[in-house]
């Protein structure tokens, strides 16, 4: 799944640290979403969405790899 949050945090200089005290997660979390390598809950997609005040299909995208 890609995902935007690298450019959302950059649009609005965010550090990772500051969006993962925001989100209520590690900034590890943060990291690793931003790599690939973690997808997150609905829950923290939503929250994030939130936080960057942006539609959740805007920042998180299906690639087609992601259907198995």
């Amino acid at each position: 799944m890609k995902n935007s949050i690298k450019v959302e945090r950059a649009k609005r200089n965010i550090t990772q640290a500051d969006l993962a005290k925001l989100a209520m997660v590690s900034r590890q979390t943060i990291n690793a979403m931003e790599l690939g390598k973690y997808v997150p809950s609905t829950l923290l997609a939503l929250r994030l969405a939130s936080i960057f005040e942006v539609e959740v299909g805007e920042m998180f995208k299906l690639e087609d790899s992601d259907w198995g």
